[in-house]
C-alpha cells in the first residue's frame, strides 16, 4: 500500500529564523562580516552575516559571491555616504522585515534600499510611500469639499 505525500509547514518558522538570527546578531555571535558605514565623518561598524545580506541584498551578494579566492574571504565592507541611523535600520528590517522609522526618513530608505539593491525593502518603502500620498491626497479633498460647502452656505439667500 502507498502513502500519500503529506506537506509538513510551518507558519512560525521563518518568523522564529528572522528572530533568533537577529538575536544572534545583536550579541555577536557568529558574525562574519563588519559593515563600516560612514557619512559626513560620522562612522559606526555593524558586525553582520554575510547569509543574511547576500540572501536580503543584490549589492552584498554582488560582493560577497565576487570575492577572489587569492584574498581570502572578505570580512569587512566599507560603505561610504550612507548614514549611521539608516544603516541601523535597514539592519533591522532585513534581519526582522520590520523597521519603525520618522516619516521623513522613508525617502532615505527608500535610497539606502535601492543603494543596496533590497527589493523587499524597496517595495515596503514604496507602499508607504503610496498610503502617504493617498492619505494626503484624502485631507485635502476633505478640505476642498468642506471649503466648497462654507462657500455654498454663505452665497446662498
Amino acid at each position: 500500500m502507498e502513502s500519500n505525500p503529506v506537506l509538513l509547514e510551518s507558519k512560525s518558522s521563518p518568523i522564529n529564523l528572522l528572530n533568533e538570527m537577529q538575536q544572534l546578531r545583536l550579541l555577536g555571535h557568529l558574525c562574519d562580516v563588519t559593515v563600516s558605514v560612514e557619512y559626513q565623518g560620522v562612522r559606526a561598524e555593524f558586525p553582520a552575516h554575510k547569509a543574511v545580506l547576500a540572501a536580503t541584498s543584490k549589492f552584498f551578494k554582488e560582493v560577497f559571491l565576487n570575492e577572489k579566492p587569492v584574498d581570502g574571504p572578505r570580512s569587512s565592507v566599507f560603505l561610504n555616504e550612507v548614514q549611521v541611523a539608516d544603516f541601523a535600520s535597514f539592519l533591522e528590517f532585513v534581519y526582522t522585515a520590520r523597521v519603525e522609522v520618522e516619516e521623513d526618513r522613508v525617502q532615505r530608505m527608500l535610497e539606502i534600499a535601492e543603494k543596496l539593491k533590497c527589493l523587499d525593502l524597496s517595495e515596503t518603502c514604496f507602499q508607504l510611500k503610496k498610503q502617504m500620498l493617498e492619505s494626503v491626497l484624502l485631507e485635502l479633498q476633505n478640505f476642498s469639499e468642506s471649503q466648497n460647502s462654507e462657500e455654498e452656505s454663505t452665497v446662498a439667500p
